[in-house]
């Protein structure tokens, strides 16, 4: 089963020539998105090869843009450089390997675009920790001799508790109702 986006993604090639290989890959990675929200309102990503003068490796940029409902997605993804080769520090900086291959350039963008995309959903959800109130309970029942007791919660269960788990050890100034 394949899925299709609605919109359109809008692929824009700088500094290199359009591929209809890698458009198609673009596309297939937007598609993926779908399964995460279905109402994305565009998707325009860019695909650019760094200017040969400035660094070796032909390294990729890929910059996706994801319109979704009230807010715009932003990924802009970069190679990382190398500074070091074998412990000498160079003026040249190389691309880190995995960039140097538009596809895997691509495959890391819209990976980082799925998270941010996963988080706005959950804000969309409301899929926060609730954060309960500290419990409270009474002691009902205390043994002082075996070292445990019994505290009632205010729903009207019984916990048991040893005296090991009382903080700061003050077991031995409890009383029946605290």
């Amino acid at each position: 089963m394949q899925t299709t986006m609605i919109v359109p993604v809008q692929t824009t090639f700088r500094n290199l020539d359009s591929s209809a290989a890698v458009a198609a890959r673009v596309q297939e990675e937007a598609n993926k998105l779908d399964r995460y929200f279905d109402r994305i309102t565009s998707c325009r990503v860019i695909v650019e090869a760094a200017h040969r003068h400035h660094r070796h490796g032909d390294p990729f940029h890929v910059r996706i843009e994801l319109g979704v409902p009230g807010r715009e997605l932003v990924v802009k993804h970069e190679p990382t450089l190398k500074r070091e080769e074998q412990g000498k520090w160079h003026k040249n900086l190389e691309v880190d390997g995995p960039h140097k291959d538009v596809y895997v350039a691509i495959r890391d963008a819209f990976k980082a675009m799925r998270r941010q995309l996963q988080d706005y959903v959950h804000c969309l959800r409301h899929d926060v920790k609730t954060h309960y109130p500290n419990p409270h309970a009474k002691v009902s029942k205390l043994f002082p001799k075996e070292g445990y007791g019994f505290i009632e919660t205010p729903d009207g269960r019984e916990i048991y508790f040893h005296k090991n788990s009382v903080l700061n050890s003050v077991f031995e100034h409890l009383k029946v109702g605290d």
